[in-house]
């Protein structure tokens, strides 16, 4: 086998397995009682939030109209193991990713409305208007950069 070969092999058997994996919906799973699938008659049972966001990318400032779940909703509906101690829901994370295998982490704390109350959507109707259940998005306002604007949502992992 050629060195090209067989560094793709290595390379592609080094991607993440949700790269491959985006064969239905995204799910969230982890740390939860009932883990979700994320599709559109989960994610039309929760209530509609609509949020006008803006952020800089690499080719300019990026602006967005989108409307979706929010991430605390789903984690609530999905319901948390914690455990023992005070604020013990802080201890959580929720690691988001992409069919490209971006991913990116979301402290529970900033979700959660006893604390910094960030309305984190995961967005199935976009800037262009078009709903679209098997492409989700992360929306994260007030992030001055869009690096944790995830594309393609496959998976919420709560850790």
């Amino acid at each position: 086998m050629s060195r090209f070969a067989l560094s793709l092999v290595f390379a592609l058997l080094a991607l993440p397995a949700t790269v491959f994996a985006q064969a239905g919906p995204a799910q969230l799973t982890g740390a939860v009682t009932t883990p979700l699938t994320l599709d559109e008659t989960t994610l039309k049972a929760l209530p509609a939030t609509t949020l006008d966001v803006s952020f800089e990318t690499s080719k300019g400032p990026e602006t967005g109209h989108y409307t979706g779940a929010l991430l605390w909703d789903l984690v609530n509906k999905a319901v948390l193991v914690n455990d023992e101690g005070k604020n013990a829901a802080l201890k959580h994370t929720l690691l988001i990713t992409g069919s490209d295998g971006y991913a990116v982490s979301v402290a529970l704390g900033e979700l959660d409305p006893n604390f910094a109350n960030t309305q984190v959507l995961l967005a199935y109707d976009g800037a262009d208007g078009k709903a679209s259940f098997d492409h989700l998005r992360l929306v994260v306002p007030g992030d001055v950069h869009g690096g944790r604007s995830v594309k393609d949502v496959v998976g919420i992992e709560v850790k």
